[in-house]
């Protein structure tokens, strides 16, 4: 009898912490080839590793050369990255080519990270957001239009391509060991800003269980976009008191004195264009996924801030 053979999928976005977990979940029993826009990663000499332009030719070579089954996009330029050209290039244009590839080599199983910004901070928010929400932060900021941009090329390609089987995630907020983003740097920090007068209920999902999240994904073939959140939130000012952050109260109102002051303040983790994410309440619905794909979030709240108040990193 012949040897099953193992699967060969590409993931995008190596050189993030979330990408190196999910391979090393993968690795035992998937060949992987990993790829990044910004650098290239050492990953062990049993993984080919490039830091490729997705929009150059050279990157259709991959495609040739491994016959890939399956695409694990992770690649996606946070908003306080790049310039707002160069990370619509990547994003987007980036992402359409990825697509592309993947619908002329046959790829059978794409899985996209996109994230929960889509759907925008405002006052009018729902309790719980589920999928059918509208994604209203293009119209709110223009530094988020590239993350609705990725998303609805996903969706385009979703429905026009069937056979690719896309899923696409939309994750809380991701914090843990190796997360480099806003939220994760202000937890990290001995003084966070707050807007004065707003304490807004976020979610929290662990680096781990959001590779976990990712691999189950890739596994379990439902196409669709689904939120990935735990079923427990807690109010921002909240959440920096038990990670043991001193708050530092920043005056809502005008919005550019609020932007002044962090710009003085050289706060580079509490960028202007999430500011309404730190008012406005986004707590979105994850029951869809968790039964879908049978998934529970292992770490608890109490533990990710655990990890916050014993690892300060001064901002």
């Amino acid at each position: 009898m012949s040897e099953q053979k193992r699967p060969h999928i590409l993931v995008t976005g190596a050189a993030g912490a979330l990408a190196q977990q999910v391979i090393q979940r993968l690795r035992q029993d998937c060949d992987l080839v990993a790829v990044d826009f910004r650098e290239q990663v050492y990953l062990g000499d049993d993984i080919p590793s490039y830091c490729i332009d997705f929009n150059k030719r050279v990157f259709e070579d991959l495609f040739r050369r491994y016959d890939f089954d399956g695409v694990i996009h992770l690649g996606r330029i946070q908003s306080s990255q790049l310039t707002r050209m160069r990370r619509y290039n990547a994003n987007v244009l980036g992402t359409q080519k990825l697509l592309d590839l993947s619908h002329k080599y046959g790829i059978r199983r794409v899985v996209v990270l996109s994230t929960y910004h889509v759907y925008g901070a405002t006052a009018y928010n729902p309790a719980l957001i589920d999928e059918e929400a509208p994604l209203k932060s293009a119209g709110l900021s223009m530094d988020l239009v590239d993350s609705v941009e990725l998303e609805n090329l996903a969706n385009i390609y979703l429905w026009r391509y069937p056979e690719l089987n896309i899923t696409i995630l939309r994750p809380c907020n991701i914090v843990g060991p190796g997360v480099r983003n806003s939220i994760s740097t202000l937890l990290g920090s001995e003084h966070a800003p707050v807007l004065a007068g707003f304490s807004p209920m976020m979610q929290f999902i662990h680096i781990d269980d959001m590779a976990t999240a990712l691999v189950l994904a890739y596994h379990h073939q439902a196409r669709g976009v689904f939120n990935v959140a735990p079923d427990d939130w807690v109010a921002y000012q909240h959440a920096l008191q038990l990670c043991g952050c001193r708050r530092i109260p920043v005056p809502s109102i005008p919005p550019s004195l609020a932007r002044t002051i962090l710009r003085t303040l050289k706060l580079k983790s509490f960028p202007s264009y999430l500011m309404n994410f730190f008012k406005y309440p986004v707590v979105i619905d994850g029951r869809l996924f968790a039964r879908e794909f049978d998934f529970t979030p292992e770490r608890s709240l109490k533990e990710i801030f655990r990890y916050y108040r014993e690892n300060k990193h001064p901002v």
